[in-house]
C-alpha cells in the first residue's frame, strides 16, 4: 500500500454538511461512508483501488489517499482531480451569485443559501454510469441498483470499502449479470455499451474544456439521451453551463417559481433556463435546493 496526504484550505462559507449528505445517500455505505465530519470513499483509478479519507476540520479538508498498489504520478493526478470533484471544488458558485443578484427568483434564494455547491462524481465514468442507472426511476431504487452494480463490477479496497468500477471492469460483465439483478435490458445494454466503448478507446471520458465536443460524442451513443448527457456534463465534467430542462425536479421547481399548476414542458423549461446561460449548472443546483 502507498499513501499520500493533502491539506486543502476550503473556500469561505463552504457548506460541509451538504457535501457529506450527498456522499451519505447510500445508507449501507458500500463504496462511501460518512461518520461525523469524516468522508471515506473508494474508487478504482487506473486499475488501482484507491481510498480517500477526508476529515473536515476548521475550514480545512485533511485528505489521506491510500492505494492498494503503486501511487504513481498518473494515479496521483487522477486522485487530485477526483478529490476536487468529490469535494465540490470544480465549480465556483460566486459568478452565479453575482449574475443573479437582482433576479426576482434566484436573488433571494442565493441570499438564503449562499455558497451552494454541486458535488461531482469522482470520475466522469462514475457520473455517466450513475446517470444511466438513475434515469426514470426513483432515488431509493437507483441507489439499490448502483450498490448492486458496484458489487458486480467493482473491487474491494483493503480497507473493506468497495471501489466504484472503471470501464474495463464493467466491460467484462455479461448482459444477464445485470438483468438478473433488476436492471432493465435497456439500462444494462447502455451500461455495457458505454463501458466497452470507453475501454476500447472509442469514447474519450478524460476531463476537458470542450462541453460541445463531450456532449456530441455522448449523444451519438445509442441509449444516451439529452438528460443523461447534461447530467454527465454536470456531475462528471463539472461544466458551468449545463441545461437540465429534462430533469423532473428542475421542471417542478420552475413550475413552482412561475406559479404554474403543472410542470412546464421541456421546451418551456429550456426557454426559461436560457436566460441564465452561461451559469445554468448553478441554476439547476438552486432549483433543486428550492424544493
Amino acid at each position: 500500500m502507498t499513501a499520500q496526504t493533502l491539506l486543502l484550505r476550503l473556500p469561505p462559507g463552504y457548506r460541509v454538511d451538504e457535501v457529506l449528505a450527498f456522499h451519505a445517500r447510500d445508507a449501507e455505505g458500500v463504496a462511501e461512508q460518512v461518520n461525523g465530519q469524516t468522508l471515506r470513499k473508494a474508487v478504482l483509478l487506473g486499475g488501482v483501488p484507491v481510498l480517500f479519507a477526508v476529515d473536515f476540520v476548521d475550514g480545512e479538508a485533511r485528505c489521506s489517499v491510500e492505494a492498494d498498489g503503486e501511487l504513481d504520478a498518473a494515479t496521483r493526478a487522477l486522485a487530485d482531480e477526483a478529490l476536487r470533484s468529490m469535494l465540490a471544488l470544480r465549480i465556483d458558485p460566486a459568478p452565479f451569485a453575482d449574475f443573479v443578484r437582482g433576479d426576482a427568483f434566484f436573488g433571494p434564494l442565493v441570499a438564503r443559501l449562499p455558497g451552494l455547491r454541486i458535488v461531482q462524481s469522482a470520475t466522469v465514468f462514475e457520473a455517466l454510469t450513475w446517470a444511466i442507472i438513475g434515469q426514470q426511476i426513483n432515488l431509493p431504487f437507483a441507489i439499490s441498483l448502483r450498490r448492486s452494480f458496484i458489487g458486480q463490477a467493482g473491487r474491494p479496497h483493503s480497507s473493506g470499502l468497495w471501489c466504484y468500477p472503471e470501464a474495463a471492469d464493467v466491460a467484462r460483465l455479461e448482459l444477464d449479470t445485470l438483468t438478473s439483478r433488476k436492471f432493465s435490458r435497456a439500462k444494462a445494454e447502455t451500461l455495457l455499451r458505454v463501458a466497452r466503448m470507453a475501454n476500447d478507446g472509442e469514447l474519450d471520458l478524460r476531463l476537458n474544456d470542450d462541453p460541445q465536443r463531450s456532449a456530441a460524442q455522448l449523444l451519438a451513443i445509442k441509449g444516451v439521451g439529452p438528460w443523461t448527457v447534461n447530467y454527465t456534463l454536470l456531475r462528471g465534467y463539472g461544466y458551468a453551463d449545463c441545461s437540465l430542462e429534462g430533469d423532473v425536479a428542475v421542471r417542478s421547481a420552475i413550475g413552482r417559481a412561475l406559479g404554474m399548476a403543472e410542470k412546464p414542458s421541456i421546451a418551456q423549461a429550456q426557454g426559461w433556463l436560457a436566460a441564465y446561460a452561461p451559469q445554468r449548472t448553478m441554476a439547476a443546483a438552486y432549483l433543486w435546493a428550492s424544493l
